[in-house]
């Protein structure tokens, strides 16, 4: 059996205090590890992402500026809300609020266009307040969550414009339709994409050229809840080797883990409706991350910290 312990280390930020020095976050979001165990988030408020190497308590701006600021030209970053990096050392990131996900390369001051625009819309080119990114690692194919659309976009490498490959039929509960999806994460083994699916309160599992989606965690009819068998707001979901699921319950302020193939969750980190800032609660947590070893990442984003929560 699988067990964390319930009281965290921050490895990032500093509890309860914001701000952009090197050692602070301002609301983080996104974050990811690579394979040497270095941390990318996505450091909301302050307009830029940040990577920590293991063990450091100060970060490296990698992408938008230093101190805070934002702008829609491309050294900038208007609320970047998530990041993946590939094996270069290159980062994607959602640029929120300047609709498009903008690539940097290892080492550059400024981005370039990997989707969108930087105009909202909802052609196959334009995005509209995008919350979450996957990229599929063998392919270099991205998977953007284009929130306002209620719809995944794929882009292959270097394409200019995407697919809808899941949603886009307008905000809904039916199987065909999703409501405001933002995390989400690429099973490769499946072929599938996770998807939290926030505004429905659950987390559905749609196979690449599905025209629907199956239930995975929460309720099938957009039910909220605090059972264990309920979501509250998911924002955030990842997989396992083996199968197994973990969400990030933000509204109830805990992070759900699923076995594989079931539907009762159990609570790994926080704890259900209650919110603070000591070493077992989180404040309105947004995404995870997993390093090899199954140790658990969160961003826990009103607390301005990034903490670890260590397998057993």
């Amino acid at each position: 059996m699988l067990r964390w312990n319930p009281s965290a280390i921050t490895i990032a930020g500093s509890t309860g205090q914001k701000g952009n020095a090197s050692n602070l976050l301002n609301v983080p979001f996104g974050l990811t590890l690579d394979s040497s165990t270095t941390l990318y988030i996505a450091d909301g408020f302050n307009n830029r992402v940040q990577k920590y190497l293991r063990d450091e308590s100060f970060g490296v701006t990698v992408a938008g500026q230093v101190d805070g600021s934002s702008n829609s030209t491309s050294s900038y970053l208007n609320f970047p809300s998530d990041v993946a990096v590939d094996s270069d050392g290159n980062i994607y990131v959602t640029d929120t609020f300047n609709y498009r996900v903008q690539l940097w390369t290892s080492g550059s001051s400024s981005g370039t266009l990997a989707a969108g625009t930087g105009i909202s819309g909802s052609t196959n080119n334009t995005l509209s307040i995008v919350y979450g990114i996957a990229r599929d690692s063998s392919s270099g194919t991205l998977y953007i969550s284009d929130t306002g659309n209620h719809r995944i976009m794929r882009y292959l490498s270097g394409a200019s414009s995407g697919t809808v490959i899941a949603g886009g039929n307008g905000a809904g509960l039916s199987i065909t339709q999703l409501s405001n999806p933002i995390g989400l994460c690429f099973d490769s083994s499946t072929n599938s994409l996770l998807i939290a699916n926030y505004g429905a309160n659950n987390i559905v599992r749609w196979i690449i050229g599905s025209q629907n989606w199956t239930l995975v965690a929460g309720n099938i009819n957009g039910l909220s809840g605090s059972t264990s068998n309920k979501l509250n707001q998911p924002t955030d979901v990842t997989i396992d080797p083996m199968g197994n699921i973990y969400v990030v319950d933000m509204g109830n302020n805990r992070v759900q883990f699923f076995s594989y193939d079931q539907s009762n969750g159990t609570t790994i980190a926080g704890v259900t409706n209650s919110n603070g800032n000591t070493s077992i609660l989180l404040n309105n947590p947004y995404s995870i991350t997993l390093d090899n070893q199954l140790n658990l990442y969160v961003a826990d984003t009103y607390n301005h910290r990034i903490q670890k929560f260590i397998r057993f």
